[in-house]
This record gives structure tokens, C-alpha cells and sequence, in this order.
């Protein structure tokens, strides 16, 4: 269920993997995406099984509808099961009865905490988040709520070795994140957010923990570049201890 599960200074941080969970091939098995494809009793079971690790109920693991944007949502008392979902990249939160819930299938879930433990932010950043500044603005987000020191752990993505784009794509990307201009083991152009986003976080004097694999090449991983339309998706989670 958690290819990654650690609690750091009173903050308990995971990334799942593919396995535990109630969905069907090609899907299978904890699929944490939207009902397209898979269906959505599966997907509903699969967050009751991950809030129940967590310790709360499934409508306290929150999430929004994620759009490639660098927006950042402050939750708050009253976002328990809103509908519709706030469209967002990220959000950032002082409350102690939620779970952050970030999905990806290549793009990088990053989770945040200040280290006296009182505030915690999640990002999904892919290429496009990491060009408009996603993680960025949630380290602000989480200050503007009063977070002294920030720990960010990223967690699995598709790797420099692996995403590959046009030359093109590649330039413009770089001209703004130079630390993210990379080349696939096949020698051609390619973009590592990760190395992007740390670099970023480094401008921002926070602290960087890599749990990294790879979702191209991890099969215990989702991956849409790898997999297509009936890839699933992965979860970075974050919460507050009580």
C-alpha cells in the first residue's frame, strides 16, 4: 500500500504504490485516480482502506481537482467533502484531523512540513507546475499560515532518464528551471522535474528529502506514459499529527 511511510517531526508523510487495493486490472489495485475507466465503488473503497491507515474518515482525506496550475488551496474547517472540488495544485493546512491527498501517474507529489509541526502542504507538480512555480507558491502559502522551517520529501516520478520531450519543449522549460534540463539513457532531450523542484526548494532555503523512484520503469508503480489511458493513480499523503 505505502512504497514510502515515515513520520518526521510529529508529521506522517507516504507515497502509495499500486497494491492493496480493491481495484480490477487493468487498473489494479489501489487505484487512487478519478471513476474514468475504473469504477467508482473501487475507487471509493480504495481511500477507505488509505483513510483507515491514517486514522480518520474517508471524507477527511482531501482533495482537489488538479489542473496543471500553480494555485494553492488553505484548508480549513469547512472543506471536509466540498463539491465540487476546488480546482488547484496544492494545498496547504494547519488542521490536525486531515490528510492532504495529492494523485500522480508521472508528475511529482511533493509533501511539505514545517519541522515544528504545525503546518503541512502537498503539490502535484509535472512539468507545467514546476514551470509556473506550483511548489514555490505552496512553501509561501505555508509561511503566510506562519511555518518556520520546511522539510519537503518528493516522491516518485518519471525520471530525468526516462521523460523525454522535444528539444524545443526542453529549451524553454530549462531557460526558467536550468537545474531541470536533462537527457534520456537513450541520448535524447528530456526534463527532470524533480531536479527542477529541488532546485527551487533549495532558492527557498528548505530542506529536501528524495524518495524518487521512477514510474516508468517501477512496475509496483503507476504510469501514464508507460501505460496509457488505464494507468492508475498513485498518492502522495500528509498529516498533522493530533
Amino acid at each position: 500500500m505505502f512504497g514510502y511511510d515515515e513520520v518526521r517531526d510529529g508529521v506522517r508523510f507516504a507515497f502509495t504504490d499500486r497494491y492493496g487495493g480493491a481495484s480490477q486490472p487493468p487498473y489494479g489495485e489501489l487505484n487512487l485516480g478519478s471513476a474514468q475507466g475504473d469504477e467508482a465503488g473501487a475507487i471509493a473503497e480504495n481511500f477507505r482502506r488509505i483513510a483507515t491507515e491514517f486514522g480518520v474518515a474517508p471524507e477527511r482525506v482531501i482533495r482537489v481537482n488538479q489542473v496543471h496550475s500553480p494555485d494553492v488551496h488553505v484548508v480549513g474547517p469547512g472543506d471536509i467533502a466540498i463539491d465540487p472540488r476546488p480546482r488547484a495544485d496544492a494545498m496547504v493546512t494547519t488542521q490536525t484531523d486531515v490528510v492532504l491527498c495529492v494523485r500522480a501517474a508521472d508528475c511529482l507529489p511533493v509533501l511539505l512540513a514545517d519541522q515544528a509541526g504545525t503546518v503541512i502542504g502537498a503539490a502535484h507538480s509535472g512539468r507545467r507546475g514546476m514551470y509556473s512555480g506550483v511548489v514555490p507558491a505552496t512553501v509561501a502559502a505555508m509561511r503566510a499560515l506562519g511555518a518556520g522551517r520546511i522539510t519537503a520529501v518528493l516522491g516518485p516520478y518519471a525520471c530525468g532518464n526516462c521523460y523525454e520531450v522535444p528539444a524545443e519543449m526542453r529549451a524553454e522549460v530549462a531557460e526558467r528551471v536550468p537545474a531541470s534540463y536533462s537527457e534520456t539513457s537513450w541520448g535524447t532531450p528530456a526534463i527532470d522535474v524533480a531536479a527542477g523542484v529541488e532546485a527551487q526548494l533549495a532558492e527557498l532555503d528548505c530542506d529536501v528529502i528524495r524518495e524518487t523512484a521512477c514510474t516508468i520503469e517501477s512496475a509496483d508503480l503507476y504510469s501514464y506514459r508507460r501505460e496509457g489511458p488505464v494507468s492508475g493513480r498513485l498518492a502522495g499523503l500528509i498529516r498533522l499529527a493530533a
